[in-house]
């Protein structure tokens, strides 16, 4: 039976994104139920708390979602919105991912103090970004960059830069747009060039499983194509199992009756080229495609695990 409720409480991080993003969804829950009261309660998590290293140097997983979970779990709070980059693969008991929302543009994007582009940036400029995955990458580029741990929220970032800290940063391209700065980004690195984080660009909306109400209240929120492509990514990380510490890149599209997906593993210390690899997957009318996504994210894992990921990754695990 499900019982009813007029009043829910979503539970969010507190940065100005994560408040926007819960704000969005509350907007489009009001848009649909419009006597539904509607709170937001803010939540520090661990990686909010923890600003003066890099996430790698941190560890652990599910640095910006576990005091969430656990107020979800409570029942303090009814439903958790997350950024999907943020979510670990696997869930707590009593817990999943109920809707995931149309996606954002899921590249990351370059901005330069000077407006430069990647390859005009003169020799040895310092380049700030958060993420490993970016880091290899773009010494993948750029062997001759020197690349600083940069941490904060958008407007942080952007501050740092514009205080000559760097000379250019790296931030993920559907965050700097919802946060209105799109007019300053230098440059949008394609798939090709810089793989996107799992889940990236996607909001991704917790519920407890037996709360059938609040199920049925955001599952018009769920758009299906982002969900199976999240879904195929989230199953390339499953069978690797990486937090912050490991370079890891996934990205799947779905495009006329094609699942695409591409993915990177990388070393750390950037000694050798990123092991790439793809995979796409033709459907029919009558196709499972969520079986399908799952089974194909986990192929390419396995792919890359095979031609030297097992290696990188035994490295990184052993020194943890």
């Amino acid at each position: 039976m499900i019982v009813k409720r007029n009043r829910i409480i979503i539970g969010t991080r507190g940065s100005k994104l994560a408040l926007w993003q819960a704000n969005w969804i509350k907007e489009k829950l009001l848009s649909m139920y419009p006597k539904l009261e509607i709170k937001i309660e803010k939540i520090k998590t661990t990686g909010d708390k923890i600003l003066d290293a890099p996430l790698a140097k941190i560890g652990g997983k599910g640095l910006f979602v576990k005091e969430i979970e656990e107020a979800l779990l409570s029942k303090r709070v009814d439903l958790a919105v997350h950024s999907m980059k943020d979510v670990p693969t696997e869930m707590p008991k009593g817990l999943h991912i109920s809707a995931i929302c149309e996606r954002e543009d899921p590249r990351d994007a370059l901005i330069s103090k000077d407006g430069k582009l990647l390859e005009e940036l003169p020799e040895n400029s310092t380049l700030g970004t958060s993420s490993l995955r970016r880091t290899v990458q773009l010494k993948a580029l750029r062997k001759d960059l020197i690349i600083k741990p940069l941490r904060g929220n958008v407007d942080t970032r952007i501050r740092k830069l514009k205080e000559g800290e760097f000379d250019a940063i790296v931030l993920a391209m559907a965050g700097v747009k919802r946060m209105g700065y799109e007019n300053i980004m230098t440059e949008i690195f394609s798939h090709d060039k810089m793989i996107p984080a799992i889940g990236q660009g996607a909001i991704g909306i917790e519920t407890r499983i037996d709360d059938e109400f609040v199920n049925d209240l955001v599952k018009p929120l769920n758009h299906l194509n982002t969900y199976i492509c999240v879904i195929a990514e989230r199953a390339f990380l499953s069978v690797l199992g990486g937090g912050c510490q490991v370079p890891l890149a996934c990205h799947a599209s779905l495009e006329n009756n094609r699942l695409k997906i591409i993915a990177m593993i990388g070393d750390p210390e950037a000694k050798i080229e990123p092991i790439k690899g793809k995979r796409q997957y033709s459907f029919g009318a009558k196709t499972h495609l969520l079986k399908e996504a799952e089974k194909l994210g986990k192929e390419l894992a396995e792919d890359l695990l095979k031609r030297g990921g097992k290696e990188i990754l035994s490295k990184i695990y052993s020194a943890i």
